[in-house]
């Protein structure tokens, strides 16, 4: 054991350099010192695509437009006319300049995300609900675009294998992806992580995870509203467009936990149901998950994820070693004493330096590695990330122990049989509103 962890430690420390081998790379504030072409247009203008005008898009385009060298958002596109007006008028507000979409590169509708790429654009940013992910990535990656992509990256085990084949066919083409796991961004992360992977806690025994925090919005149904508006508009709790809150939120500390130990895991097991948020607005999504997770050496991370108000809440990573303990999330490691002979000795470090905003700090990456050409490809971490969450919710949907393999050799589709305004969603309604919930030992998840 001794032996295969440090065979491990050593294999993870160095492939670090590969995946987040933009540590190196000035981040905040820093002159580019030469800049290549960055698009077939033979200047250095970056011309940016959004699609998906929520929150997480407007703000990804924000810090897009915040990076350094030319920049200009040209096209955007979203399902819903009035999400796509507002976020303009607001990135208009704060980029006056560089906000260039006239109303004929607005586009709304389901098929609003080809018009949109199709606009003479070089990156497109992808952030509508995670569902969509895996069609509007393959699209872009064919079109020769770059792309950000939010996370999660897909909801469903075929989604997870469309994205990785275009994220191999976007390294193929020297097409540069990042993916919104902005921890991998993140000094406080970075350093931490750092210190894990050089031993200071020792072998790694095990991980814990947690997302636990009162819930999200609800946007109750309208008059006039199809059940497809409906659904689309109340997004999240509705496994075809969110993959449930353990895939859209806690993804980003199994995410962690994957990155420490350089591997995903190959075995889940765990609970969950709905106590609380168990209205008729709250679609078909549990509202707690509890899942072990086993990885090939054995090592266990505990992971959990609640949406129930008035409970202990935590957003963390935690992880256990042979030597001490690490919380990743606060940047604080303590090493156990250790009795000698000069009386107990023990350790305690906290990370102080600088921390630039992670969410800036990753599109600062991204459009450097565009204008310089360097390898730039986010995508298998992101997907291994997501599908780790999606193992989860097989697991506490079916009450079963559910392998890797078997959830990602799965032909289970959430998506719907048609993309349009009038065609029926995966799952319906009740005569009474309400959604069917699955129950674990009788629902079927493979």
């Amino acid at each position: 054991m001794n032996h295969h962890s440090t065979s491990r430690r050593t294999f993870v420390k160095q492939s670090a350099v590969v995946v987040g081998g933009t540590l190196a790379i000035p981040t905040v504030g820093k002159a580019i010192d030469a800049i290549r072409p960055a698009n077939a247009h033979g200047d250095d203008v970056i011309r940016v695509a959004l699609v998906g005008c929520g929150g997480r898009g407007a703000g990804a385009a924000n810090q897009a437009l915040s990076t350094t060298g030319n920049v200009e958002l040209v096209a955007m596109a979203d399902a819903f006319s009035d999400r796509l007006e507002g976020t303009l008028q607001h990135l208009k507000n704060n980029h006056p300049e560089t906000v260039k979409v006239p109303e004929e590169r607005r586009f709304t509708g389901f098929d609003a995300y080809e018009k949109a790429i199709a606009a003479g654009v070089d990156l497109v940013i992808l952030a509508t609900p995670p569902g969509f992910r895996p069609i509007h990535f393959e699209h872009a990656i064919a079109q020769g675009k770059h792309v950000f992509m939010e996370k999660p990256v897909a909801v469903d085990a075929p989604g997870i294998r469309k994205v990785l084949a275009a994220g191999e066919e976007a390294t193929r083409k020297g097409l540069k992806v990042g993916v919104g796991l902005q921890r991998h961004h993140q000094a406080r992360y970075l350093e931490t992580i750092r210190r894990i992977h050089d031993g200071v806690i020792g072998d790694v025994r095990a991980y814990r995870a947690y997302w636990n925090g009162s819930g999200v919005w609800v946007r109750g149904r309208q008059e006039g509203q199809s059940e497809m508006e409906y659904q689309m508009r109340n997004w999240y709790y509705f496994n075809w467009l969110c993959g449930d809150h353990i895939v859209e939120q806690h993804i980003h500390n199994l995410d962690v936990c994957n990155w420490i130990h350089g591997e995903h895991p190959v075995r889940a097991l765990g609970m969950g149901g709905r106590e609380s948020r168990n209205g008729i607005d709250h679609g078909e999504i549990f509202d707690h998950h509890a899942v072990e997770y086993e990885y090939a050496d054995g090592t266990r991370m505990f992971s959990q994820c609640r949406h129930i108000p008035g409970c202990w809440s935590s957003v963390s990573e935690h992880v256990e070693g042979t030597k001490g303990r690490a919380s990743v999330n606060s940047g604080a490691i303590e090493v156990f004493k250790r009795k000698n002979f000069w009386g107990s000795q023990g350790e305690k470090w906290k990370f102080r330096g600088e921390e630039p905003d992670p969410y800036q700090v990753e599109h600062n990456e991204l459009f450097r590695s565009i204008r310089e050409d360097r390898p730039f490809n986010e995508t298998k971490y992101g997907a291994e990330s997501t599908m780790t969450a999606i193992l989860g919710r097989l697991a506490t949907y079916s009450g079963k122990a559910i392998n890797w393999d078997d959830a990602m050799a799965s032909e289970v589709s959430l998506a719907p049989e048609k993309y349009a305004w009038d065609a029926p969603p995966p799952t319906l309604p009740d005569a009474d509103g309400r959604y069917s919930i699955p129950v674990p030992g009788q629902t079927l998840v493979l």
